[in-house]
């Protein structure tokens, strides 16, 4: 969905932008005239993409979105919850990112995801109480391989959102069967809720963490070791999920490492797989001449393993994820 709104806006871009205007002796009125010309054009087509989600949302309700114009231009687009209000939501991100106003470098990735975020979060706020807000960890929370401390300040907003009686999920790919893993990543928070439940500023907040790719279960509970409780899978999981069975999930687990592995050999990596029970990946080996794994190399590794388990019987019968942890 970014990249075909991306593509969208790059047509824009290239007739707007104007990279040879600051050897035009009036470029100020220029640039004036290229940044509000682009900027009516990327409102133009977000305001259109936000009426092609209202259609594929009509069609939803009908059980007909498979037959929506959205679905028929982008094959993968999924189910909609909210309207996303991107056109208010673009004008918003082009005053604070000035996307409008570059001559060099078209509306990126990162433009489109943060002007999507926008468009979510004013589509909540207007649609009455909000219910159930869920984070990932690294890199929205808290910075790559880092934890969530003290005095970051997502903690109030969090302590607010719970004091309104909003559920809390945390979903993220660390995978620990050990709530201990998960407070130590995660204790500024489950201190700060621990410390207002003891100040009666807050009653039976609802917290879940849920990690290893939706295979680890903890609730928040204040009499509980670290402040969390592991919920046994046979309570929360999905009927399609009971009917996976252990076999195939180890079978799916032995062709991705043995995927891993071949990596690790043809790219020469200095590496060693780590087996989980529901995961398997590539750790870095230190020692004296071992590089870094570069980006590429990681990529490489992902597509080679995500063609591979595509391609297996067990990949056919268990739902994965394969992806770079960078």
């Amino acid at each position: 969905m970014i990249e075909w709104i991306k593509g969208l806006l790059a047509v824009p871009f290239i007739l707007h932008s104007q990279p040879t205007a600051a050897f035009d002796e009036h470029r100020d009125d220029v640039l004036t005239k290229m940044a509000t010309g682009a900027h009516r054009r990327y409102a133009e087509i977000m305001h259109d993409v936000e009426e092609l989600i209202n259609d594929h949302i009509e069609h939803q309700k009908r059980g007909t979105h498979g037959r929506s114009k959205l679905k028929a231009l982008v094959p993968s687009v999924g189910v909609f919850f909210t309207p996303l209000l991107l056109e208010e939501a673009f004008n918003f991100q082009d005053d604070r990112r000035k996307i409008s106003s570059r001559r060099f470098v078209p509306p990126s990735f990162n433009d489109i995801r943060m002007t999507l975020n926008s468009a979510q979060l004013m589509s909540l706020t207007r649609s009455g109480r909000i219910e159930l807000v869920t984070f990932d960890g690294d890199v929205t929370l808290y910075d790559d391989g880092e934890s969530l401390t003290d005095e970051n300040p997502v903690i109030s907003r969090i302590l607010r959102l719970l004091s309104q009686g909003t559920h809390i999920g945390i979903v993220t790919a660390a995978g620990y069967t050990d709530g201990a893993k998960y407070y130590e990543r995660l204790h500024g928070l489950l201190d700060a809720v621990a410390n207002a439940v003891t100040e009666k500023e807050l009653e039976d907040p609802k917290i879940i963490i849920l990690g290893g790719e939706s295979n680890y279960l903890f609730e928040f509970d204040f009499h509980a070791d670290n402040s969390l409780n592991f919920v046994p899978r046979e309570i929360w999981m999905l009927d399609e999920m009971r009917t996976w069975q252990e076999e195939d999930i180890q079978s799916l687990l032995d062709v991705a490492e043995g995927a891993l592995r071949e990596c690790i050999s043809n790219m020469q990596l200095s590496a060693e797989t780590l087996r989980k029970d529901r995961a398997v990946g590539i750790i870095p080996v230190a020692g004296p001449g071992n590089k870094k794994f570069n980006r590429e190399q990681l990529e490489e590794t992902v597509l080679v393993t995500q063609q591979v388990l595509d391609l297996s019987t067990p990949g056919k019968k268990i739902p994965f994820c394969a992806f770079n942890g960078e």
